[in-house]
């Protein structure tokens, strides 16, 4: 009865409070220092730490190298771009863009995916069959061309980027959690808030949604580097978010043509991606080790 009641207790209790702040003392120094200071700080604050406008540029101080080349300036630590914006100003910003797009995608397709996966597991039968072709289709479905064809129909935007990645991330969401919800919907807690006349909706919620806490946190913090990729190729690739947005696939794709004479335009840009995805797939691996009990205990 003990260990029942210590897995359906509330996120906010005092137990749980503790072990987490413990679990936080354990953090990765690396990975929570890049993306403290790649996309956290950068995203929240990016009107105090950025030194210029991102949008506004000067023709005069077009192609800047950075303060370490010939012909750089301390007032641009890492150059400008063809338009004269500042670089940094610009990739401090693309953080919150990122951030921006990441939170809302994730929340959106996770909200679905686990609602839906909740029920899969849970009821079974046909409603799990209907489901999961859902999810089949869903990942069968080629994200360029799916980007491609929403742009031709409504044009570039921040609502077209995040329609395409919940239709891709719902389904990844709701077939982790059918999995789990087809274990522990057979533990003997559940059978006994079946006997005590609960009903289908707190069993999932009280008693099955906890349980697959863990497991989605992982998910959620190896999606936003996903996403962080995806939304920058589509932006790459003008199928993303629209100019002047300083998104950081915007950022490489108005280089691409400057690589030998301004490498700077697109490699910090893209060093950018690089740092702040490895350091989340880092800290996704150290969260999976931590939270699954198994590997925990090995």
């Amino acid at each position: 009865m003990a260990t029942v009641t210590a897995r359906t207790l509330p996120w906010y209790s005092g137990s749980r409070v503790k072990q987490a702040m413990r679990q936080a003392r354990r953090l990765p120094v690396v990975p929570v220092a890049l993306l403290t200071f790649l996309l956290v700080i950068p995203a929240l604050l990016a009107p105090q730490v950025a030194p210029y406008d991102p949008l506004k540029g000067s023709l005069a101080k077009r192609l800047k190298p950075p303060v370490w080349e010939e012909g750089g300036s301390s007032a641009h630590l890492l150059g400008t771009d063809k338009l004269g914006r500042d670089l940094l100003s610009r990739i401090i910003y693309g953080a919150r863009v990122s951030l921006a797009v990441s939170a809302v995608a994730i929340f959106v397709g996770g909200i679905i995916g686990i609602t839906l996966g909740l029920m899969s597991g849970y009821f079974g039968g046909r409603v799990d069959s209907l489901i999961m072709r859902l999810v089949d289709i869903s990942l069968s479905l080629p994200t360029i061309l799916l980007a491609l064809v929403l742009v031709a129909a409504v044009g570039p935007s921040f609502g077209t980027v995040i329609a395409v990645l919940v239709v891709l991330l719902w389904a990844r969401y709701a077939r982790l959690v059918r999995g789990e919800t087809l274990s522990i919907k057979e533990r003997d807690f559940v059978a006994r808030a079946r006997v005590a006349g609960a009903s289908h909706t707190r069993i999932m919620v009280r008693y099955i949604f906890p349980n697959v806490v863990n497991s989605l946190v992982v998910l959620a913090t190896l999606q936003v580097g996903y996403v962080i990729l995806l939304e920058s190729a589509l932006s790459f690739l003008g199928a993303g978010l629209p100019r002047p947005t300083p998104a950081w696939g915007l950022m490489i794709a108005d280089g691409r043509e400057l690589i030998v004479t301004a490498w700077w335009v697109s490699m910090f840009p893209g060093l950018a991606i690089m740092l702040t995805v490895l350091a989340l797939n880092l800290l996704g691996d150290w969260l999976r080790d931590h939270l699954d009990p198994k590997l925990r205990n090995v």
